[in-house]
């Protein structure tokens, strides 16, 4: 098709503002897809999708409309997956922001409109729920034009729900949308926005043709990876695989190919021929890697080898998760796997539990930590249990995040004192309207247990929150290990400040006094630094009343027998073994309850 004729644009939007609705409709109103077929989140075909209201795996769609073929690309609406959003928007030329009647702008929806404006992308404003009575047009209206500077008139107000004013959107992509520049070059580039593993048919690649064409059964090689492989099939989504012979520049579509693994094809790399390779690869490619490591154990040991197999599958389709073996002596055999972030590890977390049907214990979530030796080596550690000996430590590098919380002005004093309590610091306060936009720096680690459901029920719903990794600093870090009847359990070792290292201990034994049964004797708890403890709780034991049997009052037959008793308490505590229940290794995922 004359690329002219070709509108590439994706939808961008905070989580559960109608992104997967308005795209329902828009397939409707264009007869992409038939109305016995359809159903509501088309593109959302994963269950946890559904059921969240969020985007987790990016879906393209063409339809066509007067004469224009328009290419949709949806994107996740989540920070986690803030790279591939940002991979989506370099594949097409056009934007249409979504934002929520009732919820105006929030965290995630800036976040995406400074992705768009770096690709220099048209934006379509469009606000979506304008039929529910909590709709406020006239104040989200002001927040865009204030945001985006745009004109008032410009702004479409739609229900993607009943599909009112669907097809505006649908005529302004048309109409403003510019069509894909295609350079007069003769060498082929692509761009990979995102890959899936098929069972069937190994790594199927979404990509955006930018110069020349790719046929069926080519020889193709991925610049960035320097990989090969061979395009068995090309074609396009609408939104079922659609094969043609050749992909054309301008053009969105699939590539099926001989690769393994999603490894080989990474998201941003660029697809170009072995025949006639390009010179240079498309801008922004990134190797992800991840931020948050977390510990996963079967309760049965037996289940080990399932999870291997189950993570190894998981891992063919999504390139940024990493694992490697985990041992330790009281959950016994694990993997310690890498994340982009909370919602990503969550998602992994339920698809084992669900589609593979594991039983699982996770550890506490860690962030990485560069680690300099004496000797100038630089090392990065997953987990507190990798830290070597301190006496061999120069210094300890945690990262921190740049942050941005929007919420009503009146919450601001209580927001503040959560940012200050998790070691933070706010540089700047900004208004739009009757809400505020505080930008702030904080550790990575202090992030990663319950803020964002303190920040919830701080600001009862209100507050929406979004952060990106920005530097690693130099802080006075310290090991906290966890002693149970004076046994050292490495998975519950963790990394923190100095400063809140005696009240995470005395907190985190507290919590442990909680779970872990009592025994026939009494049990130790401590939390301890090197060799010097700063908390200690202890478990009472059981007291089996042993003079119950003397019918007399001789004071030397119950001595005789507590004496007894006390031997054998002493005994057991020698040789008795400790279970530590699974609840344990999930105390510090809620340290303020």
């Amino acid at each position: 098709m004359n690329s002219d004729k070709i509108r590439n644009f994706c939808i961008i939007a905070h989580i559960d503002h109608g992104k997967s609705t308005l795209a329902d409709r828009m397939m409707e109103i264009t007869n992409t897809v038939e109305k016995r077929e359809m159903k509501s989140q088309l593109l959302d075909s994963m269950e946890l999708e559904r059921e969240k209201g969020i985007t987790i795996k990016l879906t393209p769609v063409q339809m066509n409309y007067k004469g224009y073929e328009l290419n949709l690309i949806d994107t996740p609406g989540h920070v986690d997956f803030s790279y591939e959003v940002s991979r989506s928007l370099q594949a097409v030329e056009s934007a249409i922001l979504v934002v929520d009647a009732t919820q105006g702008i929030q965290a995630q929806t800036l976040a995406n409109v400074y992705l768009a404006i770096e690709q220099d992308l048209t934006i379509i404003p469009v606000i979506n729920k304008v039929d529910l009575p909590a709709a406020n047009v006239e104040k989200v209206t002001n927040e865009i034009v204030n945001l985006l500077g745009c004109d008032p008139s410009e702004i479409i107000p739609v229900s993607a729900k009943t599909g009112m004013n669907v097809e505006k959107v649908l005529d302004a992509i048309v109409e403003r949308g510019p069509a894909p520049k295609t350079e007069e070059e003769h060498e082929t580039r692509a761009l990979i926005f995102d890959s899936y593993f098929d069972d069937y048919r190994g790594v199927v690649l979404y990509v955006r043709v930018v110069n020349g064409k790719i046929p069926k059964n080519a020889n193709i090689h991925m610049m960035e990876n320097k990989t090969n492989g061979i395009a068995l099939e090309v074609g396009i989504l609408n939104p079922k695989m659609k094969p043609k012979d050749e992909l054309e520049a301008g053009e969105v579509g699939y590539i099926v190919t001989n690769l393994k693994t999603t490894r080989e094809a990474k998201v941003g790399d660029t697809v170009t021929l072995q025949k006639e390779p390009a010179t240079t690869p498309l801008p922004g490619y990134k190797n992800v890697l991840p931020f948050v490591y977390a510990g996963f154990f079967p309760v049965s040991n037996d289940q080990y080898k399932d999870l291997k197999e189950a993570v190894e599958k998981l891992a063919l389709s999504d390139s940024a998760l990493r694992f490697e073996p985990e041992n330790s002596p009281v959950l016994g055999f694990g993997l310690r796997i890498g994340f982009l972030g909370l919602l990503h590890m969550d998602i992994i977390r339920e698809r084992l539990e669900r589609e593979f049907d594991l039983d699982l214990v996770v550890t506490n979530p860690s962030t990485n930590y560069e680690v300099v030796l004496n000797n100038g080596e630089e090392i990065e550690i997953k987990s507190a249990s990798d830290l070597p000996d301190m006496s061999e430590v120069m210094e300890i590098r945690e990262p921190w995040v740049k942050g941005e919380i929007i919420l009503p002005v009146s919450m601001i004093g209580n927001v503040l004192n959560l940012i200050v309590e998790k070691r933070g610091l706010h540089n700047n306060i900004s208004y739009m309207e009757d809400r505020a936009v505080i930008d702030f720096e904080a550790p990575m680690a202090n992030l990663l247990t319950d803020f964002y459901d303190q920040l919830k029920s701080l600001t009862s719903g209100y507050a929406s929150f979004n952060y990106e990794i920005s530097s690693y600093k130099t802080e006075d870090l310290v090991r906290v290990d966890f002693l149970v009847g004076g046994n050292k359990i490495d998975a519950l070792a963790i990394m923190c400040h100095r400063s809140e290292s005696d009240a995470i201990g005395r907190d985190i034994t507290k919590k442990l006094k909680q779970v872990i049964p009592r025994q026939n004797y009494e049990v130790a708890l401590q939390a301890a630094i090197g060799a010097r403890i700063i908390a200690r709780e202890t478990i009472g034991a059981y007291r089996k009343d042993v003079t119950v049997k003397i019918h007399t009052g001789d004071r030397d037959r119950k001595a005789k027998l507590l004496e007894k008793q006390k031997r054998g308490k002493a005994r057991m505590k020698r040789f008795g073994k400790i279970d530590i229940p699974s609840e344990a290794f999930t105390v510090m995922l809620k340290r303020d309850d």
